[in-house]
C-alpha cells in the first residue's frame, strides 16, 4: 500500500539522506542552516559549536576608554577593529575556507553547521567578525543566522 519503495540496503546514511531529499524535497537542493554565533571565552566555548575561531589575535577595544562601553555592532568599534592589520586578511581567508567547507558539508548531508567566533568578553572584536563574516556568507544564498551568546548592552 506504500506509495513509494526504498531498498535502503546497500546505501549508506548521507546518500539514503540525499535520497529522501530529492524523492520529497520541494526545493531544488537542500538547505544548510549555517548559525553564526559570537561568545565570550570567559563564558565557555558554545557546546553546539561545529566550527570554532578564536579572534583575541586582533587589537581589543576594550582598552580604548571611548570604545569600551560599545560593541561589535557600533561603527566607531567596528571601524577600529578593521584597522588591524590582520583583520581583512582574516575574513578574506575566513571567507574562502567557508566557500569551500560549505558545499562539502551540504553534499554530506549535514544539515546545520554552528561557526562560533570567540573573544574574551563577547562584546567587541567576535561580535564584529561574527557580523562580517554572517554578511558574506547569507550574500552567497546560504540559509544563514546570527547570535550574539554573550551580548549584553549597557542599560539593558
Amino acid at each position: 500500500k506504500a506509495d513509494y519503495l526504498i531498498d535502503s540496503t546497500l546505501l549508506s546514511v548521507p546518500e539514503l539522506r540525499q535520497l529522501l531529499i530529492g524523492q520529497f524535497s520541494l526545493e531544488d537542493r537542500p538547505a544548510l542552516a549555517t548559525t553564526f554565533v559570537s561568545f565570550s571565552f570567559k563564558k565557555g566555548v558554545p557546546r553546539e559549536a561545529d566550527l570554532v575561531f578564536d579572534v583575541r589575535f586582533l587589537q581589543n577595544p576594550y582598552y580604548d576608554p571611548g570604545l569600551r562601553p560599545g560593541t561589535g555592532q557600533d561603527k566607531p568599534v567596528a571601524d577600529f577593529i578593521g584597522t588591524d592589520p590582520a583583520f581583512a586578511p582574516f575574513l578574506d581567508q575566513l571567507e574562502a575556507m567557508l566557500d569551500l567547507l560549505l558545499p562539502r558539508y551540504l553534499s554530506e548531508g549535514k544539515s546545520y553547521l554552528t561557526i562560533a567566533v570567540g573573544c574574551t568578553g563577547g562584546r567587541h572584536r567576535s561580535v564584529c567578525i561574527a557580523e562580517n563574516i554572517h554578511d558574506r556568507i547569507a550574500r552567497r544564498g546560504y540559509f544563514t543566522h546570527l547570535v550574539h551568546r554573550d551580548l549584553e548592552k549597557s542599560g539593558s
